[in-house]
């Protein structure tokens, strides 16, 4: 039977760490994943109002279609800066792509931010907006294990009408692949069944990792915008002011193009915990890196295994997004 790793976490896939900088005071934050070496990446995104940086170098007819780190970070488009400061500490490590003899190394960082000022934080910060400076705090914080919920990312994050957050999640495929998603849930649509306590994601579970509920009598899913009416209230319905942003991740080793298979079937992940998902006013971005275990040579057999690669992490995404709410 398969099974999480270790830590339920996108860090039980081998080499990667994960590090948050949250600021409390403007109730936002930053979430960091270091690659331990050039992977492979690729990126898919669906919804109609994104926030990125760099997603163009991962695809896979570009000279690159690899990253050094991926960068979640609050803020909107002030929280692009993030990957400014994550870039210039790798940098410093001696992390990226050495040109010339005299040039510093230059990291690969693609980021996504997901909208978060309209929340009860102080957005009062003049020509200094703190996510250069959290970029470089994320560096400095990663580790294999991390906190989930109101942290980092998904300090100012909301789902729906509940709060947001950091989520993770993994599944041991065995043969030495594991699957993992890291995710900062801020969709406008609902991550609740009509009960108001049941996940969307309940049927993917592991342990109760999100609360054990299960739907009881008439769980219909008949409208399709629910609580719209709350959402217009609250200001949600703005194209770019809600989102889902996330990394997947393999222990296999795959090309870029294959990493952009792996985040489209990813982004199912999306739509199985998040009812609506991908709308206008979301900016759903799902980035993939991959690395490790040698698959069999382009046919039938490697896309079946990859095939499973993409459901995994699907199934990984959907219950990360649910540990998201539930831990914050």
């Amino acid at each position: 039977m398969l099974r999480p790793g270790p830590l339920n976490l996108i860090t039980d896939v081998p080499g990667l760490s994960v590090g948050h900088a949250t600021d409390p005071e403007a109730a936002t934050g930053v979430t960091t994943l270091l690659l331990p070496d050039f992977w492979p990446a690729g990126v898919d995104i669906r919804g109609g109002g994104p926030g990125v940086r760099e997603t163009a170098a991962l695809e896979p007819d570009s000279l690159n279609g690899r990253a050094h780190a991926v960068v979640l970070s609050g803020g909107s488009v002030f929280g692009l800066a993030a990957a400014d400061g994550v870039t210039a500490a790798l940098s410093q490590r001696g992390v990226g792509l050495k040109l010339f003899a005299k040039s510093p190394h230059i990291p690969i960082v693609p980021a996504a931010v997901l909208h978060d000022l309209a929340n009860e934080g102080d957005k009062n910060w003049g020509l200094e907006p703190p996510y250069r400076a959290l970029g470089l705090a994320s560096v400095e914080a990663v580790g294999h294990a991390f906190s989930l919920g109101s942290v980092g990312a998904g300090r100012g994050a909301a789902a729906g009408r509940i709060k947001g957050g950091i989520g993770s999640a993994s599944l041991d495929l065995g043969d030495g692949i594991m699957v993992g998603a890291l995710v900062a849930a801020n969709p406008v649509g609902s991550v609740l069944m009509p009960d108001g306590r049941t996940y969307w994601a309940w049927p993917f579970e592991f342990d109760e990792e999100f609360g054990g509920h299960r739907p009881s009598g008439a769980a219909g899913a008949h409208d399709p915008l629910p609580d719209q009416s709350r959402l217009i209230q609250i200001g949600r319905l703005q194209a770019g002011a809600n989102t889902t942003i996330a990394v997947v991740a393999a222990s296999a080793a795959l090309t870029s193009a294959e990493c952009k298979r792996l985040a489209i079937m990813a982004q199912d992940g999306i739509a199985r915990a998040v009812r609506p998902a991908h709308t206008p006013f979301d900016g759903d971005t799902v980035f993939a890196v991959a690395d490790g275990v040698a698959l069999p040579p382009p046919g039938m057999e490697r896309s079946l295994q990859i095939a499973r690669l993409g459901s995994a992490a699907a199934d990984c995404l959907a219950r990360a997004i649910a540990r998201a709410a539930h831990h914050a």
